[in-house]
């Protein structure tokens, strides 16, 4: 089980890894969204969720390390193996943090800026109308505009929705996987226990048949008296004498 390809905690480790990838993927995107506030909205939940769902893969993964922390020889890793785990986890849940609170503090500054944009839109619409033609020509015009905005946000929003959808199919899928690799570990543990448990019935049957020959040795020696053990000693010695040149000089 030592091998990364057959132990659970590569298989793990990698899906974790492709998240914490993906993770940062978006978080440069991210970064480099300043004009698009509805954008940067979207962006900042996914992440968000993001790290939450890899904040919850990266505490399982501490529980299965700690559990085979407590005897690792059962597990057929050593403490330097152990350590390497810790550290691997640790490095991600850093970085995970890192992008967690980068995100939480532009997504403070992001709502400041969308509250000001609003505020100026809704002053420009309490605006009193000037033109010298009565206001049914900027009427019409800013009606058209609206039109397009909200069209623009309903189109924006399917997308946005569209997009949720696949990454919550994905974090469903990965979640499987990570179900399917814990009860395969279940199933595994599972089948070393009852296989040592027989081994001990085995042990214990074993001891007992040893005390029992024991036990009537020493009844028979007892009983033969010295003239007597001494003629077992002899027979015992002469049995191995024949024993002996039957086996190598046959």
């Amino acid at each position: 089980m030592s091998s990364s390809a057959q132990d659970p905690f590569y298989i793990v480790k990698e899906e974790i890894q492709d998240s914490v990838d993906k993770l940062q993927s978006t978080f440069h995107q991210w970064e480099n969204v300043s004009s698009n506030i509805g954008e940067r909205v979207q962006l900042t939940k996914e992440l968000l969720s993001g790290c939450d769902s890899i904040g919850w893969q990266v505490d399982e993964l501490d529980k299965a390390i700690a559990v085979a922390a407590r005897d690792p020889s059962w597990y057929g890793i050593n403490e330097g193996e152990l350590e390497k785990r810790r550290k691997w986890t640790s490095t991600a849940r850093t970085q995970v943090d890192t992008v967690r609170k980068a995100v939480e503090a532009g997504k403070g500054q992001s709502n400041a800026f969308s509250t000001n944009v609003n505020g100026m839109r809704q002053e420009l619409m309490r605006a009193p109308n000037d033109h010298p033609y009565g206001g049914s020509r900027p009427n019409y015009y800013e009606a058209q505009d609206n039109d397009v905005f909200i069209s623009s946000e309903s189109d924006r929003q399917l997308l946005l929705i569209k997009q949720q959808d696949e990454e919550l199919d994905e974090l469903s899928a990965s979640v499987q996987r990570i179900g399917g690799v814990g009860l395969t570990i279940h199933e595994e543990l599972t089948g070393q226990e009852k296989i040592i448990h027989e081994l001990g019935l085995d042990m214990d049957t074993t001891t007992n048949r040893l005390d029992f020959v024991q036990k009537k040795v020493a009844l028979v020696m007892k009983k033969a008296g010295a003239k007597g053990q001494i003629m077992v000693i002899l027979f015992l010695v002469v049995l191995f004498i024949v024993l002996f040149v039957m086996v190598f000089f046959t």
